[in-house]
């Protein structure tokens, strides 16, 4: 087997360009405080960075007076917009919100766009969707696989499995989820962290690794009940590429650079 070049990423990029807009062909819905804001069979995805994109909501199905303009106009990457306050009652979110202008994409002028975290759930059809939309453009995939997986960290050995769950996501390195049977339990450290994702669901855990030189917080976690998409990887655990060394039948793999957000932000992604 050719070893990995130690440069060359193992995973395919985003293509998707800023400013990109496609119909949403699912029902999207909104609620906060359990009240509706918005139900549309209309929404529009717009891409503010090649990631993934945000939904914009027409205002005819949004409920009557759930926004306020705040009277400031907002210049974001793809066009301007006007600031919008949500208020649901005696609940109100400024800045929860924004009304595209007229310089905006043709697709989405004067429709809406939420801040997710102004919403307190989201839905596509009747699934709950957590962090931001998902692309239809992204693809996850999760293969059983017979190359042996080692996962070492300041010279100890974390895991040592031969074989592993794969998941592959569009845009992001290659997940390696293990058997626990084949992990080093008495270098973890079981912390209260919990994330989601869009595609696998809400992590049920997550654990510090302790080498004889130092503690390394949250490297690890799992997923004991995942989406119906990657089931395979149910209760199998993963360790972050870009924190350790890993070895895929017998090669060092490249560490990935971190990925984020504000990486997208900065127009990296």
């Amino acid at each position: 087997m050719t070893e990995y070049p130690p440069d060359t990423p193992d995973y395919p990029a985003m293509i998707v360009p800023v400013g990109h807009v496609e119909p949403v062909p699912r029902r999207i819905r909104g609620f906060v405080a359990s009240r509706p804001v918005f139900d549309t069979v209309r929404a529009r995805y717009v891409w503010l960075w090649p990631g993934y994109p945000q939904y914009c909501v027409p205002r005819d199905d949004i409920v009557e007076g759930a926004l306020v303009d705040e009277g400031r106009s907002m210049a974001l990457k793809v066009g301007g917009a006007r600031r919008q306050s949500l208020r649901m009652g005696s609940l109100t979110r400024p800045g929860a919100a924004w009304e595209w202008g007229e310089d905006a994409p043709s697709g989405i002028v004067g429709q809406v766009t939420f801040r997710w975290e102004a919403i307190d759930a989201w839905f596509e059809e009747d699934e709950q969707v957590f962090v931001h939309p998902r692309s239809p453009y992204t693809r996850v995939d999760a293969l059983r696989s017979g190359r042996a997986v080692r996962v070492e960290l300041d010279g100890a050995v974390l895991a040592d499995a031969p074989s592993s769950v794969m998941v592959l996501e569009t845009g992001l390195p290659t997940r390696y989820y293990l058997d626990r049977v084949y992990l080093d339990w008495t270098r973890m450290e079981p912390t209260q962290t919990v994330t989601s994702c869009p595609y696998k669901g809400m992590t049920s855990g997550y654990w510090s690794v302790r080498t004889d030189t130092a503690t390394h917080p949250d490297l690890a976690w799992t997923y004991d009940f995942p989406t119906r998409q990657v089931s395979p990887i149910a209760g199998l655990v993963a360790f972050y590429n870009e924190k350790v060394d890993l070895y895929l039948d017998g090669w060092p793999l490249p560490r990935p650079a971190p990925v984020t957000r504000a990486d997208w932000e900065k127009e990296h992604r």
